[in-house]
């Protein structure tokens, strides 16, 4: 059998959808799993052993540069690949339900419009499923896998999940100690309000004696590890990374602290200790809590399918309250 997940982005997403790539194979080791990317995510993607080809477009630039021979010219690429048994849109989009769609297969299934952060999604679709958009991400990724796949077993595979993310080499990591714990802060995210104040970032590093490492990936992020450093200067700011290495850094760390974002979820994913903190986003949809990945919110009443930018709550978070975790994780 052969299948086709389409996951276009985010990163956190494209990460909490890739735990059901060991669930799939768990159930039937001979399915043969395509994934279709977006290419600045494909660094993700091509190491997992699971997976037998990561397909890339390019939707967003395309649509950035309003080009539509560029567009034209990725839906055709898609549809040329060779036809799949099952196509399974896990975004709920209507740019990857198009996508989905336009991929040969005999099966193309996505979440009903009761189910999808953008209904209109549904009608390119053969086959939906209904799973509530509001409950757990990852839960409804396991969920329409098991639907798709017609699993009837109870298994529980985020409970007994192995690390499932691969950098294609081991990269050197600068900055770590061997005396001290290394946490590394996850500074930026989509957009201001989702980012711990720096400040208290700053006050935290007071508080516990370890190795910090601030991670950043754009102008911006740089500007506020820059202040991060110059408020706490015993902070390492690491260079700009890629994916792929990234991977590897945040593999050897013994925590990691960050807002709503990809390389927040990573740690999830890669069974490292980590701080997850919430504001205007569902730390109850968002991620999953674990004895070792714990979340923090803030007072907000959040909607998730009507989130609201402006709400900065994130920021009366004390930092006590981040330290307390920090202790029972490493101490």
């Amino acid at each position: 059998m052969r299948i086709a997940i389409v996951k276009l982005s985010a990163l956190g997403d494209i990460v909490h959808a890739m735990v059901v790539l060991q669930f799939i194979k768990n159930f039937n080791k001979e399915i043969s799993i395509d994934w279709i990317v977006e290419e600045s995510y494909k660094d993700l993607l091509d190491s997992h052993p699971d997976i037998n080809k990561v397909h890339l477009i390019n939707i967003k630039q395309a649509k950035d540069n309003k080009s539509l021979p560029a567009l034209i010219s990725e839906i055709k690429k898609v549809r040329k690949l060779s036809p799949y048994d099952l196509v399974v849109d896990m975004q709920g989009l209507l740019k990857s339900a198009l996508i989905s769609r336009i991929i040969p297969s005999k099966v193309t299934l996505g979440f009903d419009k009761y189910s999808s952060r953008e209904s209109i999604s549904s009608f390119f679709y053969n086959q939906t499923f209904n799973y509530d958009y509001k409950k757990n991400i990852i839960e409804r990724n396991l969920a329409i896998i098991k639907f798709a796949l017609g699993i009837k077993s109870n298994i529980n595979i985020v409970e007994k999940k192995v690390p499932f993310l691969y950098s294609s080499r081991d990269y050197l990591v600068k900055d770590f100690s061997a005396a001290k714990k290394n946490i590394i802060f996850v500074l930026g995210a989509s957009y201001k309000s989702k980012c711990y104040p720096v400040k208290n970032l700053a006050e935290l590093t007071k508080l516990f004696d370890a190795n910090y490492i601030a991670i950043w990936g754009d102008a911006n992020e740089r500007k506020m590890a820059d202040e991060l450093k110059y408020l706490s200067p015993a902070v390492n700011i690491c260079e700009k990374l890629s994916i792929d290495s990234i991977i590897t850094l945040i593999s050897k760390a013994d925590l990691l602290i960050g807002p709503d974002t990809g390389p927040t979820h990573m740690a999830w994913a890669l069974d490292i200790p980590s701080i997850t903190i919430f504001g205007p986003t569902p730390g109850f949809r968002n991620t999953l809590e674990t004895k070792i990945n714990k979340i923090i919110e803030s007072d907000s009443i959040v909607d998730s399918k009507k989130i609201n930018k402006n709400d900065d709550s994130i920021k009366n978070i004390k930092v006590n309250d981040i330290f307390k975790i920090v202790c029972s994780l490493l101490n």
